[in-house]
């Protein structure tokens, strides 16, 4: 339905655009309400009252988990600080190394990788000959199968095989 192009009855043209009009007014001669969003109370506050202060006491009681995580953060703080500080010493050691020195370095690790690879060849050649097993005769291989065959079933048939 079209509310421009109508074809049913109702007021003529002039009376709705007098109508809304007056809606129109009625709603604009509303005042405007407004919200504060702040309040500031700019009156001094009195030099001195008729009550006496109240004291108010500052007893902060710390969880035990919490102090414990406390505790525990600066210890792993300080750890980590000085498994940095002991990295950086390692590093710049490392950083002059020579070629030499590494050789130095790695040689007797490398004497040692040698020497326990040939006492394993020599201890592998050695119980080689030892464990020859030489078989003499003849060797027979006998099998005997017994198989029962049992059908159960015409549609969703089942066969069950028993060997023994």
């Amino acid at each position: 339905m079209d509310p421009l192009n109508t074809t049913q009855p109702g007021m003529p043209e002039s009376e709705t655009a007098a109508e809304a009009r007056r809606l129109l007014d009625e709603w604009a001669a509303q005042p405007v309400r407004q919200h504060p969003t702040s309040y500031r109370d700019d009156t001094a506050p009195p030099a001195f009252g008729t009550t006496p202060p109240v004291p108010q006491p500052d007893h902060r009681i710390v969880p035990a988990w919490a102090a414990g995580i406390a505790v525990a953060s600066i210890g792993a703080g300080a750890g980590i600080t000085g498994i940095g500080c002991g990295a950086w010493l390692v590093l710049q050691g490392l950083a002059s190394v020579t070629l030499a020195g590494a050789l130095m370095v790695t040689l007797p690790f490398a004497g040692l990788a040698m020497a326990a690879t040939a006492l394993g060849g020599a201890i592998s050649k050695a119980r080689a000959a030892v464990t020859k097993h030489v078989y003499e005769g003849p060797v027979t291989h006998h099998t005997e199968i017994h198989n029962n065959s049992t059908t159960r079933g015409a549609f969703f048939a089942r066969t069950r095989n028993e060997i023994h």
